[in-house]
C-alpha cells in the first residue's frame, strides 16, 4: 500500500520526489512507498455571488448586503473567461482525484505550506474530493531530501490543524464579505456612467492605503521652521582640532539667533576648559535574522528596481529550490530545536567567507528563543550550497546568508568619547547689563515666548545671552571602532569621529564660533520598507530598546495582514490606483485621497480596529476564539458598513453630494473672520493671508468616534465654544457622552480637541 503526498506546487512535488526516489509520471511522481502529486496554488475558489443567486450577475444596490446561507467553492476560474475553470486546473484536479481514489492509495498526505494559507490549500482540494481516506499532515520548514525524510516520520492527523483551518477559512470568507459587499455597494455609489471604475474595497486594503495618505498629509501640512546651533571649532596646544556644539541644559537647538549671535561674539577666541571627559565602551549586536518584512524591506531600500512582491517571489524560488528556509515568517530568531541543524549549516558555508575563523558558533538568545518563534523560524540558508543563481536570486540568497553567518562573528566594539568644555574668561560687555536692555529684551521675549526655544515651557522666556554663557557648556563627541566585529561581513563602513587625546582640567582655545541656521524637514514618503515596518508593528512605534516587546506584539497577530499578503496588499493598492511609487517613495493618488477623505465605513481605516481583526484570526489558531464567532461579527459590520454606505450623503457622484452652504457658520477664533464651509473642511475665509485655523471634515478623532464635522455642529462649537456629542463609541467599543472643545495649544499654535465627560 501506498500513500499519495499532495504539494503545494510542481516544485516541491519535485524536492519530495527526490528525497523518496520516486520517478516522473504524467502529473505525477511515482515511488516504492509514495506517490507525490502537486496543486498549483490555490485550486478552487470561493463561489461568486452570481453562483449562488444568478440574479446576483446585475449589480443592484438593493441586493445589498448579500449573505449567502453557506459558502461553496468551484474550480479556479480561468483569468480570461471568468464563466469558465481554468483548463489546468480542471486537469490537474482530475489527476489528483484519480490518484486518490487509487485501490492502493491508503491514505493522503498533505505538504503544502506550514501555515494558514497553505492549510486550506489542501483541505479546500480534500473536502471537495471527498475521499474520504484518513489525512496526515507534513509540518517543514525546509525541503531538503533530510528534512523531508525527517518530516515523513514523524506525521500529524490533520484533524489535529482544525484551529489553523478555521483560522485560514475565516480570513478567506471575512474577505469575501467584505471585499463583494462593500466593493459592490461603493462601486455602484460612484457610479457616473457605464465604464464605472471599480473601487477595491478590503480590510488590509484600506488601513494601509490610510497610512500612506496619513504620510502624505502629514507632509502636505508641515510647517517650515528653522532652529540655529552654535558650533565652536577648538585647538589644542598641540595644533589639533575639534569641533564642538552648544547645549543648554540638553538642548542645542534655539530658535531665535539673536542671543546666540551675542554670546557668539563674547565667547570669540577665549579659552575653554575640558570639566569632563566620559569614555564608554559600546557593543553592537549583528542585526536579527531576517523576517519576511525586515528581508523585503532591506533588499527595497538598498537595491533599485526591487519591490516587497519581487522580494517575496524570489524568496518563495530560493525555498522551492531548497536554498533556504520558509520565507513568510514573521519570527526573527531561531527556534531551539534548530541548534544542531544551525551548527551544521554554519561549518558548510563559513568556509567559503574571508572571515571564516571569526566565526565562533554560539546559542545566544539573540539567536535561538523558542519563546520568540511562532510557527515559523526567522529565515536562514540550508545546508545546500548554491550552483547557479540569477542575478534576483543572488541578491535576495547573499543577504540571508550574510544575515545568518553575521550572528556568529565577533560583536563590534565601539568607543564613544563625550567631552563637556565650559567657557573661560568670558566677560559680557558692561551695556549688556543695561536694565532697559534687559527689559526691552525680555518684553520682546515674553511677547514670542511660544515659538521659541522647543525645550523650553511656553509660558517662560528664552534665555538670554548672559543665561546661556552662564548655564550653557559646549559638547565634543566622538567615536571610534574598536572592533569591527560582524560589519566586515555585511561590508559597513565605520563612521569614526576622531577627538585628540585630552583629559579633564586640560585647556584650549576657541579658534572660530558660528551659528548655523538648520531647516525642520518635513517627514518623509513612505517606501515599502517604512509601510512594512508600520504594517507589521499595525502602526506602534518601537525603539531598539524595545526589540523584545515589538517582537511579543508582532507574534501575538496583532498587524495589518500577514507576512504572506503584505507585499500583495502593496501591488493591490498600486494596482487599485489608489497609490503610485515615484522612486522609492510611495503616495495616494487623487483617487486614494479621494477614497480616504470621503469613504464613510471609517472603521477599516483604523489601524487598531484592523489589527484586532487579524489578531482575532491568530487567537482562532490559538483556540482562544472560534471561526464562528468571528465570522458573526464581521457578518455584522458587512449588513451595518453596507447600510451606511448607502444612506451617506457625500460619499459618490458630486450629483449626490449634499450642497455646501454659502453663508458663514461663524466667526474664526483666530482672526475674527468668516468661517466658511468647502469640500473637505470648514475654514478661515481668510487663509489666503495666512490664518490656518480650519475643522477638518475627515478629522481623525471625531470619525474615530462614530461621529461627523457637519455644518450644524461647527455652527454650535464657534457660537457656545463647546458641542456636545452623544452615544460616543471609544475604541473599546465603550459609549460614552460629551462636551468637545476645539482650543488652541499655545505651545505649538495649532488647534487640538479637549474633551470633557458628561455623567
Amino acid at each position: 500500500m501506498k500513500k499519495l503526498i499532495l504539494a503545494e506546487k510542481p516544485s516541491v512535488a519535485k524536492n519530495i520526489a527526490d528525497a523518496t526516489d520516486a520517478v516522473r509520471k504524467n502529473g505525477y511522481f511515482e515511488g516504492q512507498d509514495y506517490i507525490i502529486t502537486w496543486a498549483f496554488g490555490h485550486l478552487l475558489q470561493l463561489y461568486d455571488a452570481k453562483d449562488y443567486d444568478p440574479e446576483m450577475k446585475s449589480w443592484k444596490m438593493e441586493k445589498f448586503p448579500y449573505i449567502p446561507g453557506e459558502f461553496r467553492y468551484k474550480l479556479k476560474s480561468d483569468g480570461k473567461h471568468k464563466d469558465k475553470p481554468d483548463a489546468g486546473v480542471v486537469r490537474q484536479m482530475n489527476i489528483i482525484k484519480e490518484l486518490a481514489m487509487r485501490s492502493d492509495v491508503e491514505s493522503i498526505i498533505s505538504a503544502t505550506d506550514d501555515d494558514r494559507e497553505g492549510q486550506i490549500i489542501a483541505d479546500e482540494i480534500l473536502n471537495y474530493l471527498k475521499t474520504g481516506k484518513p489525512v496526515e499532515r507534513i509540518l517543514l520548514n525546509e525541503w531538503t531530501a533530510a528534512e523531508v525524510q525527517r518530516g515523513l516520520g514523524c506525521l500529524k492527523p490533520n484533524e489535529e490543524m482544525q484551529p489553523l483551518q478555521d483560522a485560514g477559512f475565516g480570513r478567506q470568507i471575512a474577505d469575501w464579505l467584505i471585499g463583494i459587499n462593500l466593493t459592490s455597494v461603493a462601486t455602484l455609489k460612484c457610479r457616473s456612467g457605464k465604464n464605472s471604475r471599480l473601487l477595491n474595497i478590503g480590510r488590509v486594503l484600506m488601513p494601509t492605503l490610510k497610512i500612506i495618505y496619513d504620510r502624505d498629509k502629514e507632509i502636505r501640512d508641515f510647517k517650515v521652521t528653522k532652529y540655529y546651533k552654535l558650533k565652536g571649532i577648538f585647538e589644542t596646544d598641540a595644533k589639533k582640532k575639534f569641533e564642538g556644539i552648544y547645549y543648554v541644559d540638553k538642548n542645542e537647538k534655539f530658535d531665535s539667533p539673536e542671543e546666540l549671535r551675542r554670546l557668539q561674539q563674547w565667547i570669540q577666541g577665549h579659552p575653554a576648559e575640558i570639566t569632563d571627559k566620559k569614555v564608554t565602551k559600546k557593543k553592537e549586536y549583528a542585526p536579527y535574522l531576517f523576517n519576511l518584512s525586515s528581508l523585503q524591506g532591506f533588499i527595497t531600500s538598498k537595491y533599485k528596481g526591487w519591490t516587497s512582491d519581487r522580494v517575496l517571489k524570489t524568496a518563495q524560488d530560493l525555498y522551492e529550490k531548497k536554498l533556504i528556509t520558509y520565507p513568510r515568517t514573521a519570527s526573527v530568531v531561531l527556534d531551539e530545536s534548530l541548534i544542531g541543524k544551525a551548527k551544521k549549516v554554519l561549518e558548510i558555508h563559513q568556509q567559503s567567507s574571508p572571515y571564516k575563523d571569526q566565526m565562533k558558533f554560539h546559542t545566544s538568545k539573540r539567536i535561538f528563543d523558542s519563546k520568540k518563534v511562532e510557527s515559523h523560524s526567522a529565515i536562514i540558508p540550508t545546508y545546500m550550497v548554491p550552483k547557479s543563481l540569477t542575478d534576483s536570486e543572488r541578491i535576495v540568497y547573499e543577504a540571508v546568508r550574510t544575515r545568518f553567518l553575521a550572528q556568529f562573528m565577533p560583536v563590534a566594539v565601539a568607543e564613544d568619547t563625550v567631552l563637556q568644555l565650559e567657557m573661560r574668561g568670558v566677560t559680557p560687555p558692561a551695556a549688556a547689563f543695561a536694565s532697559s536692555g534687559a527689559a526691552e529684551r525680555m518684553t520682546v521675549n515674553l511677547a514670542t515666548a511660544a515659538a521659541q526655544n522647543e525645550n523650553r515651557d511656553a509660558d517662560k522666556p528664552p534665555l538670554s545671552a548672559e543665561e546661556m554663557l552662564q548655564k550653557g557648556h559646549f559638547v565634543a563627541k566622538g567615536k571610534i571602532q574598536l572592533e569591527p566585529g560582524w560589519k566586515l561581513l555585511e561590508g559597513i563602513d565605520a563612521k569614526e569621529v576622531l577627538l585628540p587625546e585630552v583629559n579633564k582640567g586640560d585647556m584650549v582655545s576657541l579658534v572660530k564660533a558660528e551659528v548655523n541656521e538648520v531647516e525642520r524637514k518635513p517627514p518623509k514618503p513612505h517606501t515599502e520598507k517604512t509601510l512594512l515596518r508600520v504594517m507589521e508593528t499595525c502602526g506602534r512605534k518601537y525603539e531598539e530598546k524595545d526589540d523584545q516587546e515589538m517582537m511579543m506584539a508582532i507574534l501575538s497577530g496583532f498587524s495589518i495582514g500577514t507576512p504572506a499578503t503584505r507585499a500583495e496588499t502593496i501591488k493591490k493598492l498600486k494596482d487599485a490606483g489608489y497609490i503610485q511609487a515615484k522612486g522609492k517613495s510611495l503616495s495616494c493618488t487623487e483617487l486614494g485621497t479621494k477614497l480616504v477623505e470621503t469613504f464613510p465605513v471609517r472603521e477599516l481605516f483604523d489601524l487598531e480596529y484592523t489589527g484586532r481583526l487579524e489578531k482575532t484570526l491568530s487567537d482562532i489558531e490559538r483556540k482562544k476564539h472560534t471561526k464562528k464567532e468571528f465570522l458573526d461579527f464581521v457578518t455584522e459590520f458587512v449588513k451595518t458598513s453596507v447600510e451606511e454606505i448607502k444612506k451617506d450623503q457625500t460619499f459618490g457622484n458630486a450629483a449626490n453630494a449634499a450642497p455646501l452652504h454659502t453663508g458663514p457658520v461663524g466667526k474664526c477664533p483666530e482672526c475674527g473672520a468668516d468661517v466658511i464651509e468647502t469640500e473637505k473642511a470648514f475654514g478661515c475665509s481668510r487663509w489666503r493671508e495666512g490664518c490656518k485655523f480650519a475643522i477638518w471634515k475627515n478629522d481623525s478623532l471625531i470619525t474615530s468616534l462614530g461621529k461627523k464635522v457637519s455644518y450644524e455642529m461647527v455652527k454650535i462649537l464657534l457660537e457656545h465654544g463647546k458641542v456636545g456629542f452623544r452615544g460616543c463609541v471609544s475604541k473599546k467599543g465603550n459609549k460614552f457622552s460629551a462636551y468637545f472643545f476645539y482650543e488652541k495649544d499655545e505651545k505649538t499654535g495649532r488647534y487640538r480637541w479637549r474633551l470633557e465627560f458628561i455623567d
